[in-house]
């Protein structure tokens, strides 16, 4: 058997939305320790270049909102690998409107991404979670914590309450059998996300720079970064974490 840098057994990750960003940083982040990972998301050209370099990386394209994919999913994963340890539900979409102006198909798209998805993919892997002690990490955003407000981002914003929600939810309800459940909310991480979700360079460049002037410690995240806090919540070192949510956004969630 392999054994990983820290000198335990190699684990097999399953990260969604894992071609580019926050979940492309974490799928190399568990391969860098010798971890076997199972990448998923929906553009194959991505996908390789997250598995570029990367052995133990393994990419699958799916699209986690289509009927019977979450299956494949975990099927792909216990096949490869023979089991599951770690669950990164990291897959987003976001489709800025002011109410008033959203539209049903748009706003039924992010929540099923945001929302839906995790809750039958998680579903779906908890035979071979429970098998493992595994734990389940779902990626939320510090925007959405406490009382703060998004105008133009309701849907993105609300699912992902909803998705702290269930990592209180379902760090209840899975710990009998073992699995740990724990969620990390960024702040605003460079990942190019506000392009893909509609603005131009020239506004995302704005946006970013403006966000240092709103952040304590005066910068925007790095991927590498989230990354990190989704390996440390994942290790037998956390074992005692489950329910909580960490907010990883230079301090603009407490400003």
């Amino acid at each position: 058997m392999n054994v990983s840098k820290d000198g335990t057994a190699p684990r097999a990750v399953v990260v969604t939305g894992g071609g580019t960003g926050i979940g492309q940083a974490t799928a190399r982040a568990f391969a860098e320790h010798a971890d076997h990972v199972l990448v998923v998301g929906r553009t194959e050209r991505t996908l390789v270049e997250t598995a570029d370099g990367y052995p133990t990386i393994r990419p699958l394209t799916a699209d986690i909102t289509a009927p019977g994919q979450v299956r494949h999913i975990v099927d792909t994963a216990v096949r490869e690998f023979g089991r599951i340890d770690v669950l990164v539900n990291n897959a987003s979409a976001a489709t800025p409107a002011p109410l008033g102006t959203i539209e049903q198909p748009a706003a039924l798209a992010d929540i099923e991404v945001n929302l839906l998805a995790p809750i039958l993919l998680t579903q779906a892997a908890i035979p071979a979670l429970a098998a493992t002690g595994g734990t389940v990490v779902n990626i939320s955003s510090a925007g959405s914590l406490g009382r703060r407000a998004w105008p133009n981002f309701s849907i993105y914003g609300a699912t992902k309450v909803g998705l702290d929600f269930l990592t209180r939810t379902w760090a209840v309800e899975l710990a009998p059998q073992g699995i740990r459940v724990v969620g990390i909310a960024p702040g605003v991480v460079e990942t190019g996300m506000g392009v893909r979700s509609g603005a131009t360079q020239e506004e995302y460049a704005r946006f970013l720079e403006w966000m240092k002037t709103v952040t304590p410690l005066g910068r925007v995240g790095a991927p590498a970064e989230i990354a990190w806090w989704v390996r440390q919540l994942t290790a037998p070192e956390a074992g005692f974490a489950t329910g909580t949510v960490l907010a990883v956004d230079g301090g603009a969630s407490v400003v």
